[in-house]
């Protein structure tokens, strides 16, 4: 079974909302969680947990700091609100010690992979004892670059561990998101020339069509997009924050790589918990994934970015997968599709590999 490296979850923000503890199964959180209103507010029940990252033989994770503007509030649990810059530097920094804890107080579970020498120290690992259970590495991702207010934050950011910077999620001064907001502003472009000259790899996911343009263009360092599918595969895409096949084209030819998301609403337009589960399939997983590819020509440019426990969990996921656990499932259709066992490994884990490789530092 190929292993999973996960550009994409939503650790720290969960355990600072709704005290999840991702030490423990996911199991274990549903059941503390019966009674309670967190899968209502979560849209449904977690799917992460250490024993999965396991049974799924998860490698890394891109985790992600995330702080999410007030206005955007729904609900009474969210905590990672901010209505000024000083409060979301204190929320990203807070989420900062979540991830320094786990490592510290559980280092046969997790370690936080900030470069070369601990990437291979985790991968080689698993090398060694392929059944074995090994630490789960951290790398640490910014989702909405609101926390920082200046290059030197740039640099203390940097200092602490994060590798990827996602300027945006619903809008920023930055750029246009999910929600607001259009081209780069002019400290916006300041943001990206600070990024690369630090060494960080930007991710374009959130990003509308014209700033994700413009950031492939000007940006000089490593590009992403952690966690997106395929607009051309959507009815309706009303936030725009899916990737176009222009995008799609344009990170091909900077070797960008592209999360694709195995959450239903971005797999079927208007799906509701409600609505079937049969409705979703990782069929329409290998979709999007395939899609890539063709634009492509290869398998070299996609990867796995779930999301996961990003606002949704079971049931919107597809109808194959209980938890994170279930993730290798994805395997048989790839082949059915007609990938090979070096295609699927690539898409599984090594083009995220090979993106570290690429951008850790010695």
């Amino acid at each position: 079974m190929p292993r999973i490296i996960d550009a994409h979850q939503d650790i720290a923000y969960n355990m600072y909302s709704f005290g999840r503890d991702y030490r423990q199964s996911a199991a274990v959180t549903r059941a503390r969680e019966t009674g309670t209103r967190i899968p209502e507010l979560q849209n449904g029940q977690s799917t992460l947990g250490w024993p999965e990252y396991q049974q799924a033989q998860l490698t890394v994770i891109f985790a992600t700091l995330f702080v999410l503007p007030r206005k955007y509030k729904t609900n009474e649990s969210e905590r990672v609100d901010f209505a000024t810059l000083e409060e979301a530097y204190r929320l990203t920094h807070a989420q900062m010690d979540i991830y320094n804890r786990l490592a510290d107080e559980s280092p046969d579970q997790f370690t936080l992979v900030k470069d070369l020498t601990s990437l291979a120290k985790v991968l080689n690992a698993w090398e060694g004892d392929p059944t074995g259970a090994h630490p789960v590495g951290l790398v640490l991702s910014m989702e909405g670059a609101e926390g920082v207010s200046g290059p030197a934050e740039l640099e203390e950011w940097w200092e602490q561990g994060v590798r990827l910077i996602g300027p945006v999620w619903a809008g920023t001064r930055y750029c246009g998101g999910t929600y607001e907001g259009g081209r780069f502003t002019s400290e916006g472009f300041r943001l990206l020339e600070n990024m690369a000259n630090l060494g960080y790899t930007l991710d374009i996911a959130h990003m509308k069509e014209e700033p994700a343009l413009q950031a492939l263009d000007r940006y000089s360092g490593a590009i992403i997009a952690s966690h997106a599918n395929a607009r051309a595969l959507l009815k309706e895409d009303p936030t725009q924050r899916h990737l176009t096949d222009t995008v799609i084209r344009s990170l091909v030819e900077r070797d960008g790589i592209i999360g694709v998301v195995p959450f239903n609403r971005f797999l079927l337009s208007g799906w509701k918990n409600t609505d079937p589960r049969e409705q979703v399939t990782l069929e329409m997983v290998v979709d999007h994934i395939d899609h890539i590819c063709q634009i492509a020509g290869d398998a070299l440019h996609v990867g796995l970015g779930t999301d996961y426990d990003g606002g949704f969990g079971w049931p919107a996921i597809p109808l194959e997968l209980n938890t994170i656990a279930d993730l290798p499932k994805l395997a048989q259709p790839l082949t059915t599709r007609g990938y090979s066992p070096e295609e699927i490994e690539a898409i599984f884990s090594g083009n995220w590999q090979r993106l570290l490789e690429h951008t850790l530092p010695a």
